[in-house]
């Protein structure tokens, strides 16, 4: 326990240093421009205290008050917001500071503790602890597991608070190092006040992008783009004593498949949670699934990754169903227009799905397995624990030994053999996943810069290898691009096939497609769904012209194979 003890500590004096953190810095600095010199120990103690409280209690706050987790995560977004207009407004400040020693006297804080700062330094800290969420190395991920499933004991709680007196050293030196060359500095002093309304827009910009989950997104990009602090925090963890200490406290080492199997025990699998509605069946919990093979399957239904594994993901449930495999197929939404369950029903029936669908538009199961990609298969055994994760397209044949491995402990029998179905999966570096909304856009090679409303463009003659341009008029977005009066798009890819997602304005609008040079073919919109536009027998290197005869044609992403 010494040694797990230690590097929960070390781990957490490392998270400085993590791409999941910088955002949270730039508030942690700001809000210690303010205040006495109590602020800075008032922040950090209250990130420390709300982070540990809500991580290992809130589960068992929301099965005893039946309460929506995101009520939390508001208030914090509304204490934020208030802390931005401090900031920006010296008035609404000094309202902001009336009322927080009023508070503080009211809680024995007395007016020591409103000069120094640390009450109104305790609020903010505890309101960034409800939404920071730390890059989780193998320690973190099995705190949060089993707080998840109401496993907290002693052992678990010592490991967490040591992992907090990790964090909370450095993030303290930060606070009062900023705050003391925001305040002492002779060159950054005169500018204080400016610097305060520059930190009050970041503040607001943080909570607009908590609100709208963007946060997530910009700590998965900075944690793609800092692959060595994973790489670092993971070898640091899987430390062989580490591992044997994490086993120990998940309660894994006294757990021996009982037909030798050979996948590991990743941890109690996440619950389903915050579903909007059941397709296929009556609603259900990974707890009422206990004595099954349960399979997870992440997916969107104009995803075509997620649609080229549908065959071995339906051959699976109607060949194992009988013999204990349940399949759950996740349907986390992608675009908007993916949200509507009509839409998802007729994605169904094209794809002959007979097995439970569950529209996850909230996000609430794909956050609780800190999911990050379509398609994503997670599978579960007949004692609800974590077995398998398998991320993206492939590896069939591995998934299927894995599916016979689990129902085999279960002590039915197992039909034998593996599907005989053909990989889709590309082994040619095609034209990546390209997005036309500006939120997500790259590769965009138009004369004009693109900006998000209505304009005029120009197509781009020179394109370079998966680039795309667009032509004539077109309205941007941050999720798609509509098309306007003659409005053309161009795209040089590297593929077989070429799909679209489009959803069209009726159901008389068409597309019109050329392939270096020469048409091809027409294409009618009748539905929002994925669209083939190009089907060739050996990828290569095109050029792609489209021609929208209609406007208000809405197109959000192509994709390859």
């Amino acid at each position: 326990m010494i040694i797990l003890l230690v590097f929960a500590f070390i781990s957490g004096l490392l998270t400085i240093l993590a791409p999941c953190i910088w955002p949270l810095l730039p508030i942690v600095l700001s809000a210690t421009s303010t205040g006495g010199r109590g602020k800075p120990l008032g922040i950090t103690l209250g990130i420390l205290a709300s982070f540990t409280a809500f991580t290992l209690t809130l589960s068992y706050l929301v099965s005893m008050f039946h309460f929506d987790p995101d009520t939390l995560r508001f208030t914090a977004i509304i204490i934020l917001t208030i802390l931005g207009l401090s900031l920006l407004m010296p008035r609404f400040s000094a309202l902001i500071e009336v009322g927080v020693g009023r508070l503080s006297a009211l809680l024995g804080g007395g007016t020591g503790v409103q000069r120094n700062g640390f009450f109104g330094g305790l609020i903010t800290g505890l309101s960034l602890g409800i939404v920071w969420s730390p890059c989780a190395g193998p320690i973190l991920a099995s705190i949060a597991a089993l707080a998840a499933t109401q496993m907290v004991e002693s052992r678990i709680i010592l490991v967490t608070l040591a992992y907090m007196a990790g964090t909370g050293i450095p993030l303290f030196i930060f606070a009062t190092v900023g705050q003391n060359l925001l305040t002492k500095t002779r060159v950054l002093s005169p500018f204080l006040g400016r610097i305060q309304q520059f930190f009050g827009v970041v503040i607001i910009v943080t909570a607009v992008g908590i609100w709208t989950n963007y946060d997530k997104v910009i700590q998965a990009k900075l944690l793609e783009a800092v692959p060595a602090y994973s790489n670092l925090l993971f070898r640091l963890e899987q430390n062989k004593k580490v591992r044997e200490q994490l086993d120990e406290l998940s309660g894994r080492q006294t757990r021996e498949p009982e037909t030798g199997s050979f996948l590991p025990d990743l941890g109690p699998a996440p619950e389903i949670i915050g579903i909007s509605r059941w397709l296929n069946s009556e609603p259900m919990t990974l707890s009422s699934l206990r004595g099954k093979v349960v399979l997870v399957d992440f997916w969107t239904y104009t995803c075509i990754n997620c649609i080229r594994t549908l065959p071995f993901v339906t051959g699976w449930y109607e060949k194992y169903k009988d013999g204990g495999l349940v399949v759950v197929g996740v349907h986390t939404p992608e675009f908007e227009f993916e949200k509507k369950t009509e839409n998802v029903i007729k994605a169904i029936a094209m794809y002959k799905i007979n097995y439970p669908v569950a529209q996850d538009n909230d996000y609430m199961t794909w956050n609780n397995y800190d999911n990050l990609y379509w398609p994503a298969k997670y599978l579960i055994d007949k004692e609800g624990r974590l077995r398998l994760v398998h991320s993206g397209e492939g590896e069939y044949r591995e998934i299927e030994r894995a599916i016979q491995s689990l129902l085999a402990e279960t002590g039915m029998p197992v039909v034998e053999g593996i599907l005989d179905l053909p990989d889709l999966t590309p082994t040619e570096r095609l034209t990546p996943e390209t997005y036309l909304g500006l939120a997500r856009v790259q590769r965009l090679e138009s004369r004009e810069k693109a900006k998000i409303g209505t304009a005029g463009y120009t197509l781009n003659t020179n394109l370079t290898r998966d680039g795309f341009s667009f032509g004539g008029e077109w309205t941007l977005s941050d999720e798609y691009a509509k098309s306007g009066l003659g409005s053309t798009l161009d795209l040089k890819f590297f593929a077989a096939k070429v799909f679209l997602v489009i959803t069209p304005r009726t159901t008389e609008d068409r597309l019109t497609i050329f392939l270096d040079g020469k048409k091809v073919g027409e294409v009618e919109l009748d539905e929002p769904r994925l669209y083939q536009l190009i089907n060739l027998p050996t990828a290569g290197e095109h050029l792609l012209h489209l021609e929208f005869d209609s406007t208000g044609t809405q197109i959000f992403a192509f994709t390859f194979g």
